[in-house]
């Protein structure tokens, strides 16, 4: 019953956009023009957003658009994770603070990253988007 539920394709369509959600959420200092780290988020929003063109809007049956979404949260996680300890600390007036919201948004973009990652391998889910395009090329 969840399984059925989890792979409706009114969900499946609102995971495909939220799934952009983990890929840009950083701390708004992340997103000023001295960081260099603004560059990595976006750029995998990108070819996440073209893979989710071929998907929903090309209806393409092939699988690299699949490849793109996983290889965008994977280096997603990798990246966090490289971050996380040289971002964890601030100093502040010479006194090491911890840095709460990066860790705490880290940790959430990770596990909605590990989570999109499950969910687009499921077979339903993949499966949505067939059905989708078999009955449009049946009928037309």
């Amino acid at each position: 019953m969840i399984r059925k539920v989890l792979t409706s394709p009114v969900l499946v369509w609102a995971i495909c956009f939220l799934q952009f959600l983990p890929l840009l959420l950083f701390p708004p200092q992340t997103y000023s023009p001295t960081s260099q780290e603004w560059w990595l988020p976006l750029l995998c929003a990108f070819i996440t957003l073209f893979a989710i063109v071929q998907l929903m809007a090309r209806r393409s049956a092939q699988l690299w658009p699949w490849h793109i979404i996983s290889f965008a949260h994977g280096v997603n996680i990798i990246s966090r994770l490289m971050l996380l300890f040289p971002r964890a600390t601030r100093n502040i007036k010479g006194v090491l603070q911890i840095n709460s919201l990066y860790l705490l948004l880290s940790a959430l973009a990770m596990l909605l990253s590990a989570f999109c990652l499950w969910y687009f391998e499921q077979y339903e889910v993949r499966g949505t988007f067939l059905s989708k395009s078999s009955e449009e090329k049946a009928s037309g």
